[in-house]
């Protein structure tokens, strides 16, 4: 079927929520990491869902495309489950995280209840040290040697 005017208002909303909007006639190619990142999220939003399922998208980023994407998808007006082992990235943009070890669920919470030097030894079999950080109370992981 032939796109209708409401399709062309859901990409066009889809790359404004995105920041691609003057990228629309970019060739694929000539897009950086990032922006290609941004894409395949705008691609989802365009068919308007209410859940987005995102594997590893902050792979193969810089840290500012990292915390760019992350902020985008926390903005975004959906639910959104994201699997990532930056443990501090998840606790920045993660309302809720659940830690897996083994391919089971060891647990699950809010970042602060979460993110603890006790469960990185247990399931990372590292030592670390957990600061709260900032008025959200979020935790920031610093790993020790």
């Amino acid at each position: 079927a032939a796109p209708t005017g409401e399709d062309a208002a859901a990409v066009d909303e889809a790359l404004e929520r995105t920041g691609l909007t003057g990228r629309r006639d970019q060739s694929w190619h000539t897009l950086s990491g990032g922006e290609r990142q941004r894409v395949q999220i705008a691609r989802a939003l365009a068919q308007r869902p209410r859940e987005l399922l995102l594997d590893e998208p902050t792979n193969h980023l810089d840290i500012q495309h990292q915390l760019e994407l992350l902020s985008l998808v926390a903005s975004l007006p959906l639910t959104a489950v994201v699997a990532l082992h930056d443990l501090n990235l998840a606790a920045m943009f993660c309302d809720r995280i659940v830690v897996l070890s083994g391919g089971r669920a060891v647990a699950g919470g809010t970042p602060a209840q979460v993110v603890t030097e006790e469960l990185i030894e247990e399931v990372y079999r590292v030592r670390s040290v957990v600061t709260p950080d900032g008025p959200r109370g979020r935790p920031s992981v610093r790993f020790l040697p």
